[in-house]
């Protein structure tokens, strides 16, 4: 846990929260700026900036957490849909340094993007690209 972490501090209890569940190392809780009735946050307890950080044993744990937390709150507000949804670094729009999942329920009419524009790319950009991540991957 890191003293100045927003994230850290409602796991600790010194912010309150809607909590929605708890386990030994994931905990989750309504967003207090919603992108829609049921928006909520599934955080490890532990500190981690980024994904990147956490261990696979407790990514283990969490993502079944979030697999079960978005069929009740798409059932809970009758959703159309559920985006999950998780930033790394602020050029992807991640504000608190403490990794986290969003899990938003979304409606056909609710304004928000259903998908992002993509953009064309040769069978040779995508192999060149496929050579560097495959170098890359951790075994």
């Amino acid at each position: 846990m890191t003293a100045d972490c927003i994230f850290c501090k409602i796991v600790k209890g010194e912010i309150p929260s809607t909590r929605i569940l708890e386990t030994d190392e994931v905990y989750s809780f309504l967003d207090i700026n919603p992108i829609n009735p049921g928006h909520l946050l599934v955080i490890p307890k532990k500190h981690f900036n980024t994904i990147f950080e956490i261990p696979d044993s407790i990514l283990a744990e969490l993502m079944p957490c979030v697999k079960r937390l978005s069929k009740a709150v798409y059932r809970a507000v009758s959703a159309e849909g559920i985006n999950i949804v998780q930033n790394n670094y602020r050029a992807a729009g991640q504000l608190i340094d403490h990794a986290h999942f969003h899990v938003i329920p979304r409606f056909s009419n609710d304004g928000f993007l259903t998908s992002w524009p993509g953009k064309t790319a040769s069978p040779e950009d995508l192999n060149r690209v496929k050579e560097k991540i495959l170098n890359l991957l951790e075994k």
